[in-house]
């Protein structure tokens, strides 16, 4: 997968559909000349250089090449203050008080398999045949600062991971003011670039936009990957659709601050970077230390955008999700947060879990509401003890009682946050974030706990383990329903300030590592007001993340299809709830794509939608395995079409495929068809439900006549065998 020519000082990274090409210049520059297409080991030196703009593109005075110039060429890993006025990757104040950072090629090594960075999620190989990994040393020979870039190749699913180390090698201590994990070129700019953008309730929107000449992209400053911006970004070649044309998709393992950013030059070339957001940052090495930025994907597919969300779908759920539950079937569950929000007891609980039973429901989570005294948003985050008034006897007793009707159990927390009208605060004030001097600002009536701090995260820890020690519990549902604000901690000193907001997401790594390591059969799903957390950093602690808290099915069309482009459906919590917009039969279709479950009151349900819901319970676990393991095909997508959307999924051997297809707004007096994409052309598919038959290349290229036959808000679902 990976080669070095030793004479021509070129490095070849090879997937199954792709090459990427790095150089060591005469003058120790390491340089990117290719990115696209696989091609053969040829000579490309002679991409090293572009035109200079003359005196205002400097030249490297102890070099011979006159024409090379830092301002224009392809660096691999751009440094500060040498003569590249582009955006850098890296800059490092030494201690004569400025950021100049240069970096030279000092040695490589080559080797099968993939590194895991300590205390960052990222991807793994299950065995050293799936991946290749290049390392290459660079060194600043007047400080002494090394960052080893590390490249590791999946060659089977053409992605590749890239990441840096930064150790101090020098005397003098030094701080990184900025660090990227991903530095990449393009020589042209003829791209559109794709970002998902929101809010709470309306998360991931697909954004496509021309790239123009300057700086743009996307970031997040919130203390989260957050719900207005997704660490997700992608380049389409112009002219590329969802089957067609070359894309580059780019995403961040990491939960906190990110920044991505195209700059197009006056060579009109484009210069790629994915990392941590700048602003504020500060990390302090003293001589000897290290600093190890997160991983960055990126994903090639000369198959549009569908070709690129199937790799990363793949890539993730054989190599990001973990533990248990990444192959062991999960419970259709029920949350009771739409169906009684703060208003339970035991009993109401029980009922709940009786009446889901007989539906055929697995699992009753209780979500917030069950502590402190906890009875509205105002008060008790940070006290995780049981509110024995609503549960006379405690937790096991409720737990006992839903456990002897075959249900299983879960159970909401929010972990990083603190009500200012909690025992825990007044306990320890100094423990939420916070800044000397200023007033903390409120979201949701509370404070983010401070888990940068080891002791914080120990007396955590204890107490969520003392609740989910009392009795066997199934399932945690994680929150994170405000943003940092006043981003500061009483354990940092002034030279450490700069590192707090990457040292909260360590802590809250840490806490859920921790967490699933002691109780390995829990099931974890994350949650940030909905998605506002869900990055692949979410994922490879938890397996499956809450998509959002708008559950109403036509406006979840977009927020899926949106997720899709990156996440796969394993990943994505979908469930039915009362909202009145469309029927059941619709919303089952919409959430059946996701993890499936329900966030209704099962008891107040008619006979007649019980028992639709069983049947939308036996279709669970009917398609699951072609759900979760199959390949997805976006057939219409909303941002082409907003009155219609439809979606497939195609099993491997091409042999199950199970498409859905949703109306928002009725096609009046317009003829359209619905083909189907994925299949074999020389297969013959029966259809299940009318069991017609029809070649693959049918279904393809002439498709189903649909005119007239959905109105607003009703579905329609297909499921094909091969014969």
């Amino acid at each position: 997968m990976i080669t070095f020519d030793a004479e021509k000082k070129l490095f070849w990274l090879n997937t199954s559909g792709s090459t990427y090409v790095l150089h060591v210049y005469e003058n120790g520059d390491l340089l990117e000349l290719y990115a696209g297409a696989p091609i053969p080991c040829d000579d490309l030196r002679a991409l090293a250089t572009r035109p200079r703009c003359a005196s205002f593109s400097p030249a490297d005075a102890r070099y011979a090449d006159e024409h090379f110039s830092a301002d224009t060429a392809p660096m691999a890993y751009a440094t500060f203050g040498r003569g590249d006025f582009r955006p850098s990757a890296i800059a490092a104040e030494n201690e004569d008080g400025n950021l100049v950072t240069e970096l030279k090629y000092d040695s490589h090594r080559i080797y099968a398999g993939k590194p895991a960075p300590a205390g960052l999620p990222h991807l793994y190989t299950l065995t050293d045949g799936d991946a290749s990994t290049l390392e290459i040393t660079l060194k600043d020979p007047y400080t002494g600062l090394t960052a080893i870039l590390s490249y590791t190749v999946f060659e089977a699913l053409d992605a590749l991971t890239r990441s840096v180390r930064v150790v101090n090698g020098g005397d003098k201590p030094l701080i990184l003011r900025r660090v990227m994990s991903l530095c990449a070129d393009l020589p042209e700019m003829d791209y559109d670039l794709i970002t998902l953008w929101g809010r709470h309730d309306k998360e991931r929107n697909f954004d496509r936009r021309r790239l123009g000449h300057g700086e743009q992209g996307i970031s997040s400053r919130r203390g989260s990957s957050s719900h207005a911006q997704n660490p997700f970004a992608a380049l389409a070649k112009a002219g590329s659709d969802e089957d067609h044309g070359e894309v580059f998709g780019y995403n961040f393992i990491y939960s906190s601050n990110f920044a991505f950013t195209a700059d197009c030059d006056y060579n009109s070339s484009t210069r790629i970077l994915m990392g941590i957001e700048p602003t504020g940052l500060a990390i302090r090495l003293a001589p000897g230390e290290a600093f190890q930025a997160p991983e960055a994907v990126t994903v090639r597919s000369d198959e549009g955008l569908g070709g690129m969300s199937r790799t990363f779908h793949k890539l993730y759920n054989r190599h990001l999700i973990r533990g248990e539950w990444k192959e062991k079937k999960r419970p259709l569950l029920i949350n009771s947060w739409e169906a009684a929000y703060f208003d339970f007891d035991t009993d109401k609980l029980v009922a709940f879990a009786e009446r889901a039973k007989a539906l055929g429901i697995e699992m009753l989570v209780m979500d917030d509401g069950w502590f402190g005294r906890r009875n509205d948003d105002t008060t008790s985050l940070g006290d995780w003890v049981v509110n024995t008034d609503k549960l006379p006897g405690g937790l096991k007793v409720l737990v006992d009682r839903v456990h002897a009707l075959g249900l299983k159990f879960g159970i909401w927390f929010e972990p990083e946050m603190i009500s200012p009208d909690s025992d825990l605060y007044r306990a320890h004030p100094d423990w939420c974030v916070h800044v000397p001097g200023r007033v903390n600002s409120v979201g949701r009536h509370q404070y983010v706990l401070d888990v940068s701090r080891a002791d914080v995260r120990d007396a955590l820890f204890s107490m969520i383990c003392a609740v989910l020690d009392e009795t066997p519990v199934d399932y945690v549902k994680w929150d994170f329903n405000r943003n940092i604000s006043e981003a500061g901690s009483a354990s940092l000193d002034s030279a450490h300030a700069g590192e707090f907001m990457h040292r909260f997401v360590l802590g809250t790594y840490d806490l859920q590592d921790r967490l699933t390591k002691r109780y390995p059969g829990l099931l974890l799903e994350n949650c940030s007001g909905g998605g506002g957390r869900f990055d692949p950093g979410m994922l490879y602690y938890s397996p499956q993340i809450w998509t959002s808290d708008d559950t109403d099915a036509v406006e979840r069309l977009s927020i899926q299809f949106g997720t899709s482009l990156c996440y796969p459906a394993s990943a994505m919590g979908a469930h039915v709830s009362a909202s009145s917009r469309t029927g059941y039969e619709t919303k089952g279709d919409v959430a059946l794509w996701g993890t499936f479950g329900y966030e209704l009151d099962p008891v107040k349900l008619s006979a007649e939608t019980q028992a639709l819901v069983k049947e939308q319970v036996a279709e669970y676990h009917k398609y699951y395995d072609l759900i979760r393991r199959g390949d997805l095909y976006r057939l219409i997508c909303p941002w082409d079409d907003v009155r219609v959307c439809a979606w497939s999924f195609v099993s491997e051997d091409k042999t199950q495929a199970l498409a859905t297809v949703v109306a928002s707004l009725h096609r009046h007096h317009e003829c359209w068809r619905l083909r189907f994409k994925g299949l074999d052309p020389a297969k013959t598919y029966r259809d299940e439900k009318t069991g017609e038959t029809y070649s693959g290349a049918y279904l393809m290229r002439v498709g189903f006549n649909m005119c007239n036959k959905l109105h607003d808000g009703q579905s329609e679902k297909w499921y094909f065998t091969a014969e």
